[in-house]
């Protein structure tokens, strides 16, 4: 089973590209790093690993969409690994997240309006 699970920060907002299928239809494809902490610290500064993702289709577009530099989610996926040969022939060894699911790991906090009142969402219950 080829299954990973990684929660972390967006190093930089989400590089969109669109391609065509043999359909003629249009695929978003969004690749982004997510910087995943360590569990441990060393001599005491935390360290985190720079995983690479990459989310297609509908995944695709709801990062493009709603993912930004700095803002914490949860992806799952599966690693994927390949090859290319660059510009001086040399071997270049990739390996990347490919996006199956991802979600926010944080709630984004209410912020007044320029009028002063709190926008609240739709789908929460009020007291009254």
């Amino acid at each position: 089973m080829n299954k990973a699970v990684l929660m972390g920060r967006l190093t930089r907002d989400p590089d969109i590209t669109y391609k065509t299928d043999a359909n003629d239809n249009q695929l978003a494809i969004a690749r982004y790093t997510l910087a995943v902490d360590r569990r441990y610290k060393k001599d005491g500064e935390q360290t985190a690993d720079f995983i690479r993702c990459v989310a297609f289709g509908k995944n695709g577009e709801f990062a493009e969409k709603y993912f930004h530099q700095g803002i914490k989610i949860i992806i799952e996926g599966r690693i994927q690994t390949g090859s290319y040969q660059d510009n001086d022939g040399k071997t270049v060894y990739t390996t990347d997240v490919i996006v199956e699911g991802q979600e926010f790991a944080e709630s984004k906090k209410a912020k007044p309006d320029d009028d002063g009142f709190v926008n609240v969402p739709d789908d929460v219950e009020l007291p009254f």
